[in-house]
């Protein structure tokens, strides 16, 4: 993204958080290929027959942004930030709307990768996730976050030290640490076989 186009984005989103819907429809299309290829990435971990496409992820999800009232938007990242949480709260939606069981029943494991952090295949292991990180965020909101940016916003490590407003050294090192404790939370058996 360009120095001015970013900076076009830092005032759209200042003027969102003021209530402007007019900046709101502005911004989606300046944005619009950046969550799409975020939902694609993860929705290329899913099933093949999962009903919900990556561009009904992204509108979803950017309609929940958007219509939040008290938003205060600092900067892209924070929006990203926010709109991978947004695509997880649809997702988990999504999840449960389909009736599938909560963790266990079957569930295979869930695969902790270096690359996406987390690799969903199935309903439940969205939903397992989900349940993860509603844990972890009642031990550390930080490392409940970084979980979120990396698994259901794709996010880098440097990104996600941007978003959370942290070094990228004290990232890296909750990383560590958070992929031990999903390890033992989602349990090894769990991961998808690969």
């Amino acid at each position: 993204m360009t120095e001015s186009k970013h900076k076009h984005v830092s005032e759209l989103l200042k003027k969102i958080s003021r209530g402007d819907q007019k900046a709101a429809d502005a911004l989606f299309p300046m944005l619009h290929d950046e969550f799409l290829a975020l939902a694609r990435k993860f929705m290329s971990r899913e099933r093949v027959d999962h009903t919900i496409e990556p561009t009904a992820l992204v509108n979803e999800a950017y309609l929940r942004l958007v219509d939040q009232r008290e938003a205060d938007w600092r900067s892209k990242s924070h929006f990203m930030a926010i709109g991978a949480k947004a695509m997880r709260r649809v997702l988990v939606d999504h999840a449960r709307s389909k009736g599938r069981a909560k963790r266990g029943g079957g569930m295979e494991r869930i695969e902790l990768r270096e690359d996406l952090a987390l690799s969903p295949g199935r309903y439940e292991d969205v939903l397992a996730v989900d349940e993860a990180i509603e844990k972890l965020s009642a031990l550390d909101e930080r490392q409940a976050k970084l979980v979120e940016l990396r698994f259901f916003g794709g996010l880098g490590m440097n990104e996600v030290a941007e978003a959370l407003g942290v070094s990228l050294r004290t990232v890296e090192s909750d990383w560590t640490m958070v992929r031990a404790w999903l390890r033992n939370e989602l349990g090894e058996d769990r991961a998808p076989r690969t």
